[in-house]
Formats: structure tokens, C-alpha cells, sequence
């Protein structure tokens, strides 16, 4: 079994469309759990924005009803990778998950926290560039198929 969590800021965008194209692309893999998450609390509740919507429907990816949610330590315990859109997001995760738990992941051989790409994935929020944004996600995860 794999899985993998994928992380932003509100879980509204990035980190729910990563999940999305991710499940889609593993559909006929039971082997994989997939999921998204936030740092923050500021989304929860919340489905995916409207924008992301039309971009995952441009590109016959579907997605269901979400809601947004904040990461926890179970997470941590339960994932084996957690997959962070920037490094932005891995300094909010200091704060949620705590000191110890950072610490701890950054000592194993092969941390489970770490950024999707080598670089930021795209902000949709702030550029309203949701195209850019599925370029750098069908990237990510691409990579993580091999």
C-alpha cells in the first residue's frame, strides 16, 4: 500500500487538485491511498474552488465533493509520503505538527515530508493561473509514478 498525502496552504486548490489528478491517474491501482490537506485552518469545511473545478474538468479529470481539512499527526503517523506545494507549506507544518515531529522526519534516510517538486508549484490563489498550476501538479506526479 502507498500513501500518499498531498499539502497547501488551504486545501482548497493546489493540494485537492494533486489528490484529484493523482487518483485519476492510479484509478485502476488499489494500491495507492491518496489524500489532501491543509496547514492552515482557514479553508475548513470548504470544497474545491470553483476555478480548480473547471481546470480539472478541462482536462477529464474528475473529482468529487471535498472538504477542506487540516493536517494532523495522524496524519504523519498514517502517510508514508506527504508531498508539500512549497516550502512555505513545510514551515507551517513546524507549527501544526510540532518540533519533535519534524525533527524526527528529517532524520529518517528518506524524509516522508518534503515539496512535490524541486521547486514551488504554481499559487493559483494568487496568479488565477490554474493552468500553470495542473502543468507543475501533472508534473509532480508523474514523477512519482516513475
Amino acid at each position: 500500500m502507498k500513501k500518499i498525502l498531498f499539502v497547501c496552504h488551504g486545501n482548497i486548490c493546489r493540494s485537492v487538485m494533486a489528490e484529484m489528478i493523482m487518483r485519476h491517474m492510479v484509478a485502476q491501482d488499489a494500491t495507492y491511498i491518496i489524500d489532501s490537506c491543509a496547514t492552515s485552518r482557514e479553508e475548513i469545511g470548504n470544497d474545491i474552488y470553483p476555478p480548480a473545478k473547471r481546470c480539472l474538468s478541462a482536462h477529464g479529470v474528475p473529482f468529487t465533493r471535498h472538504a477542506a481539512r487540516q493536517i494532523t499527526r495522524e496524519d504523519y503517523e498514517s502517510f508514508d509520503m506527504i508531498l508539500c506545494m512549497e516550502d512555505y507549506n513545510i514551515r507551517n507544518l513546524r507549527r501544526v505538527l510540532g518540533e519533535e515531529i519534524m525533527q524526527r522526519d528529517a532524520a529518517l534516510p528518506q524524509p516522508k515530508i518534503r515539496r512535490l517538486l524541486n521547486r514551488d508549484v504554481a499559487d493559483p490563489w494568487y496568479t488565477g493561473d490554474f493552468e500553470a498550476t495542473y502543468r507543475d501538479l501533472m508534473e509532480g506526479c508523474g514523477a512519482l509514478l516513475g
